[in-house]
């Protein structure tokens, strides 16, 4: 897999280099709530800018129709990319259209232009290869290098991802560079005890992760809604908590699995639970109970992890060398039903061991509840393509990158 610094090295001053970052960032209105995925694509981009590249920058944002809606415009971003670039950023107000050739055109050495929503074109998700194939053409009209470092879209089979770099020069950009290396650190040469730590809100999400790990970890805990079905898995009731029946046979075997080869599964011994679903909107107090997971009353459902539980999980990663983190404890988002992941969180960072946060849920979490980012050893910017990596799939984006 060719490097960006390799690239640079070459030469790219005067080229238009498209980037293919992840920006897909949360929006409330026009109002960014959490920029991490912009602060994460600023040093590859910088560093094309400052070679004297014309970068041409693309992402996705949500899940629009394959058709423009304004309320998934990358406008807000291109504000939010100059302001940390510290340097103009000129907006594209369509992705192969004359808006986006007329602003690529117009760009000189060291400029940044952020293309529209690549999700605005059908083509950019399209299953079908040939209309897939038409819009990759149509990007790579706009470019003379290309540069993949949306690591949170790698395991897409997309345009921008999968096909645009058949089409151009490519190299990966620095993101993905050091997503990979983190990544086989969690699976070749694994520094032990390795403790896995998934939480979220379906354990159907997690089953593929599961199965590939049941191989590789030593220690694996389970919270959030996903625990529910272990619980029930063991025979316990678990109320109006949130459950997947038929995968209760699944989990049993995976228990099961994990006892003979000598795994050990982690689950709550206490959760905190109301009658209902907080409102966080209002973060309006929720009055939870601390019950014990053989009494959780049918008219509860269970939100967070316990006290006890939280003690136990924070033992069971003291000693660990290694921890991989993907999916929040509880509903974080409400004060009421966040220690269980803060206790994660802590637990982590109390522990000498080699962290790796998996993106999405978890590393929103790590911002919203105050920690200092930098103090784990990584801070994924893919939850999916994390996974997706550890299950031992191969991601197209990534296969695409290293056809050299």
């Amino acid at each position: 897999m060719k490097t960006i610094d390799e690239l640079v090295g070459e030469g790219v001053a005067g080229k238009r280099v498209f980037v293919r970052a992840d920006l897909n960032v949360p929006l409330d209105g026009g109002t960014i709530t959490d920029d991490g995925r912009i602060r994460a694509a600023v040093p590859t981009i910088r560093k094309l800018s400052e070679a004297g590249a014309r970068v041409v920058a693309a992402s996705h944002l949500g899940r629009p129709k394959g058709a423009p809606d304004p309320q998934f415009s990358l406008a807000p971003v291109a504000k939010r990319l100059g302001e940390l670039l510290g340097t103009d950023v000129a907006f594209a107000a369509d992705t192969v259209g004359e808006s986006a050739r007329g602003t690529v055109e117009a760009g000189s050495d060291g400029s940044v232009t952020l293309l529209e929503n690549l999700r605005f074109n059908a083509g950019e998700t399209s299953k079908d290869d040939a209309e897939r194939g038409a819009f990759a053409d149509e990007l790579a009209a706009l470019a003379d290098l290309y540069v993949g470092d949306g690591f949170g879209a790698v395991h897409r089979k997309h345009a921008s991802v999968y096909d645009l770099p058949a089409r151009l020069p490519h190299a990966a950009g620095g993101l993905i560079a050091t997503e990979v290396g983190v990544l086989k650190k969690l699976t070749e040469d694994v520094r032990r005890p390795y403790a896995v730590v998934l939480g979220g809100a379906k354990v159907s999400d997690k089953l593929g992760v599961i199965d590939h790990l049941l191989e590789k970890a030593d220690r694996i805990l389970i919270g959030g809604g996903m625990a529910y079905t272990f619980l029930k898995a063991q025979g316990h009731e678990v109320g109006s908590s949130l459950l997947q029946e038929d995968q209760v046979p699944v989990v049993q075997g995976y228990l099961e699995r994990a006892e003979k080869l000598g795994v050990e599964f982690v689950l709550p011994v206490d959760v905190l639970a109301a009658e209902s679903f907080p409102d966080l909107k209002t973060k309006a107090p929720a009055a939870p109970r601390t019950v014990a997971v053989d009494a959780i009353p049918a008219e509860l459902m269970g939100l967070d992890v316990g006290p006890r539980t939280q003690e136990l999980y924070a033992a069971k990663l003291a000693d660990a060398a290694t921890v991989f983190w993907n999916g929040p404890m509880g509903v974080f988002e409400h004060p009421d039903y966040a220690e269980g992941t803060r206790a994660v969180a802590k637990g982590l960072l109390d522990s000498d061991a080699f962290t790796v946060v998996g993106g999405g849920d978890s590393a929103a979490a790590v911002r919203l509840l105050g920690f200092d980012e930098n103090a784990f050893g990584h801070i994924s910017t893919g939850g999916g393509a994390s996974l997706e990596y550890l299950e031992g799939k191969t991601l197209p984006g990534l296969a695409a990158l290293e056809d050299s």
